[in-house]
């Protein structure tokens, strides 16, 4: 997977995650590896941060929690998921460019 697109599925997970509890770098690299991610705690640092500086989420100490804008972002996210998987997850039909192909 592309390093931007894994960032942005990142940043969705570290959202949703933060919505259940605040969140440390070490607890969030293994949850995040389970998830099929390849990481090191540098890569998790910077994404919380990156999510800090668009104040989705507020660091104190060594954890992180979501904000009120990140709540927002979070449920404007699961909207427009819905709506994505709705289309990519559908059965893809035969075209006769794929036919073509084949």
């Amino acid at each position: 997977m592309r390093a931007d697109v894994q960032n942005l599925f990142m940043s969705i997970h570290m959202l949703y995650h933060a919505h259940h509890h605040d969140l440390t770098i070490r607890d969030m690299q293994p949850v995040l590896e389970a998830h099929g991610y390849k990481v090191g705690e540098r890569e998790v640092k910077q994404q919380l941060e990156r999510l800090t500086e668009l104040n989705f989420l507020t660091a104190h100490g060594d954890e992180y929690s979501l904000t009120g804008t990140g709540i927002g972002e979070f449920k404007e996210i699961q909207v427009m998921l819905q709506k994505l998987c709705g289309e990519v997850l559908a059965p893809l039909e035969e075209t006769e460019s794929a036919n073509a192909g084949a």
